[in-house]
């Protein structure tokens, strides 16, 4: 057909000769084959319906957009009005944020009040050391604890006029206080005036440590706000006068008001509320047992903040001021009271399901032992810690076989109550070296195994010694003992993985989680002083948990015993092979000697241990231990600022071998297992100060009683005596005799 026969309406298949597709035969289609034609039609129609629905889709939008900014144009301010717009804009978006901030930053201080708060108000615990002498009370005890409707209205007001003269207008937080306390302390140059409310002081005794951190005030200001949320004004001083520490051992003011005036606290008298009162800011500052004097000017300074905050005229509290308080005579021995907070938490734990919570607990405290660890880490900072430039210090020394025997958390207990030994976490710096070796010794490595001490890196990270040389082929042993920095970084990275050396510190006993980095072998994960003593103390146990402990006994005032350690406690699990203990004993027994710590050496005791000293020298450790003892001994400063290059191996170790040569006076010797290295020789040294030194004090010396051959002999007659008056008693040498307290080198109480 010719171009001019074709007809106007063919198809444009057709114009190009396609014709009628489903019926051309050298297609090879099926009758039931769908027309391609057909499918071509259906995706253009879709694709047509595709392009308009946009189309008009986007149109619509436009113009609905015009119609909202014509709309909007009426609103559209200028000058001084749009810049005040523009500030309300960006505070809304700023404080949205804030919120969101705010929320994120309460979630910490929320979860501490899902725990059973109220549980100390379960508890009255009356504490015995373990002879069974008592040395403190915890827990709130109900017939002391007042409704404050019924306390002396004089009591109240000393209180509020010294702690928190706005209580009743603030809702937790007082900004106007706040700022006047920072104007105050602006002017005079220094801290003499706190900001904290009395119910920010509340929520730190209930929920949280004494810690200074700006964690921990960001979870007071929020547990305030929840506490006076929940909690009427008159339930949050109640509480508050219930639990705070008032000095010599004793928590809340009617437990001080029968401690150093014999009286109920609803019969004190002015003089007396205003010395209790007093007592809230500084316990062991102004304790009127320990320094009455101090005690009486400082409760004449709550008589005047009386008199300034309008509650008392001066005419009211001119006979106070006259005639002081007087106290009755009181023993200033002081209660363990870092220890006795520890066991109070294990008690809560262990006997949280127990029907009686009115309590007598039997602890493993040895007092003489805790007096001079006591003395130990006093002195240390009075001769040293100007020089080193030190304020703090922590001990924890574990009798081999778990009995925790001393316990240390600071300087004074009086003046700060957080306790460093349980609480604070600190980078153990090269002590912590001891978990890597103990893993090392566990796969196959030995004291006499050859290892490169050379220029190593691990990412970007490139540690080096610390006298910035290589010693080359070294022996473990020898690298352990000059506490070479590369040895445990290239065993780490090489052999066997952070993850097995953080598996390896919780095995031994460390509870503190460890987070995990290529820098721990090297001593960069926090720990507390309570972990480095527990995982230390496998060593001397021959591998086994020490299966550390300060409950030896739990008992009701019947004198049912409810729980008792050697009995209801689990068998000591063996953590380490003994090959592989004995090993670490005998690298680690070569260090007080050859090694970083000659000044740990104990007089006459063969010693083992590792120092320990982080960056910038803010931490210094010494753990180390006997046949008969395990100590860790830690200082440095609260606000983690530097000493003045103080190491492990100088005033943590020297404080180490003051207590352990006191310890170790008066008894039996146990050896170390897996050392066959002969008891060093005890030196005749006479009793004098140091030469050197002459502020220092001499050394302390164990009271005696008995020797150790007396003591057996005296317990073996008198088991033999009661047995032949029909008692069942175990034979001297079992088991059961042999967990009968030691009292061997004890004070004669």
């Amino acid at each position: 057909m010719a171009d001019s026969d074709k007809p106007d309406d063919m198809e444009p298949m057709e114009r190009l000769g396609g014709g009628d597709l489903d019926a051309r035969p050298d297609r090879g289609d099926t009758a039931d084959t769908p027309a391609p034609k057909l499918k071509r039609h259906v995706f253009l129609k879709i694709d047509s319906w595709l392009d308009s629905t946009l189309w008009n889709a986007g149109y619509d939008l436009t113009e609905a957009w015009e119609e909202i900014t014509i709309f909007f144009r009426r609103f559209r301010v200028r000058g001084l009005t749009k810049l005040g717009f523009e500030v309300a804009g960006e505070a809304m978006t700023l404080g949205t944020a804030g919120m969101v901030l705010l929320l994120a930053l309460a979630q910490p201080a929320f979860e501490e009040t899902k725990t059973d708060w109220h549980n100390h108000d379960n508890f009255a615990v009356t504490f015995l050391d373990r002879y069974g002498n008592t040395i403190g009370h915890r827990g709130i005890i109900h017939e002391n604890s007042v409704p404050v409707d019924e306390l002396p209205d004089h009591l109240v007001k000393a209180v509020l006029a010294t702690e928190d003269r706005r209580f009743f207008d603030h809702f937790g937080i007082d900004f106007v206080g706040l700022a006047r306390a920072m104007n105050e302390n602006a002017k005079a140059g220094e801290v003499v005036q706190g900001g904290s409310t009395l119910t920010q002081q509340l929520a730190k005794n209930l929920f949280l440590t004494n810690e200074r951190s700006i964690e921990r005030k960001i979870k007071e200001a929020y547990l305030a706000l929840w506490l006076e949320a929940n909690l009427s004004k008159q339930e949050i001083l109640s509480l508050y006068l219930d639990r705070a520490y008032m000095g010599g051992g004793t928590f809340g003011a009617a437990a001080a008001s029968q401690f150093y005036f014999g009286k109920n606290i609803t019969e004190v008298t002015l003089a007396e509320a205003a010395m209790l009162a007093g007592l809230f800011k500084a316990p062991a500052k102004y304790a009127p047992h320990v320094n009455l004097p101090a005690a009486r000017a400082r409760a004449n300074d709550v008589l005047s903040n009386m008199v300034q905050s309008g509650l008392m005229t001066e005419g009211q509290v001119v006979a106070a001021r006259r005639n002081p308080a007087s106290v009755i005579d009181r023993n200033k021995k002081e209660a363990p009271d870092f220890f006795l907070d520890w066991a109070f938490e294990e008690v809560q734990r262990i006997a949280a399901t127990f029907k009686d919570h009115t309590l007598v607990v039997r602890t493993t405290i040895d007092l003489g032992l805790q007096q001079a660890a006591e003395e130990a880490v006093a002195s240390s900072l009075r001769e040293y810690g100007e020089s080193y430039n030190v304020r703090q210090g922590a001990v924890v020394m574990i009798e081999n076989g778990g009995a925790v025997r001393a316990m240390v958390g600071g300087r004074d207990y009086g003046e700060n109550q957080f306790n460093r030994a349980t609480r604070a976490l600190r980078q153990p710096g090269s002590s912590f070296k001891m978990y890597t070796y103990a893993l090392a010794m566990e796969n196959g490595y030995t004291p006499e195994t050859v290892v490169v001490d050379g220029p190593i890196s691990w990412g970007n990270w490139s540690p080096q010694n610390y006298g910035r040389s290589y010693a080359g082929r070294v022996t473990m042993e020898t690298a352990l003992a000059k506490s070479i920095n590369t040895i445990p970084v290239r065993l780490a990275k090489e052999k066997f993985g952070i993850d097995a050396i953080i598996q390896t510190t919780k095995a031994l006993g460390v509870e503190t989680p460890i987070k995990k980095d290529v820098t721990i072998p090297l001593g960069t994960a926090e720990v507390t002083v309570m972990d480095q003593a527990t995982a230390y103390a496998v060593l001397p146990a021959g591998g086994k948990a020490s299966r550390r402990h300060g409950i030896a006994q739990i008992s009701n005032y019947a004198g049912e015993v409810l729980y008792d350690f050697e009995r209801d406690a689990p068998e000591a699990a063996q953590i380490l092979s003994e090959q592989a203990a004995a090993y670490m004993n005998q690298m680690m027994t070569k260090i007080p000697y050859i090694g970083t710590a000659r000044r740990a050496a104990v007089d006459g005791v063969l010693t083992g241990g590792k120092t320990g000293t982080t960056q910038a020298y803010r931490d210094a450790w010494f753990v180390g231990y006997t046949g008969n003892y395990t100590g860790a001994v830690w200082f440095g400063n609260d606000d983690y600022t530097s000493t003045n290059n103080m190491t492990g191996g100088s005033l943590p170790a020297m404080t180490f071998k003051k207590l352990m040569d006191y310890a170790h006076q008066g008894i039996d010797l146990k050896v170390i297992p897996g050392v066959d290295q002969p008891m060093p020789e005890k030196e005749a040294k006479p009793v004098v100060a140091d030469a050197a030194n002459p502020d220092a004090l001499p050394p302390m010396v164990r009271p005696r009683s008995l020797s150790a051959q007396s003591t057996r002999l005296i317990r073996d007659l008198a088991l033999r005596l009661k047995a032949a008056d029909g008692l069942s008693l175990p034979a001297a040498g079992t088991a059961q005799a042999a967990a009968e307290p030691d009292i061997t080198g004890a004070t004669t109480r």
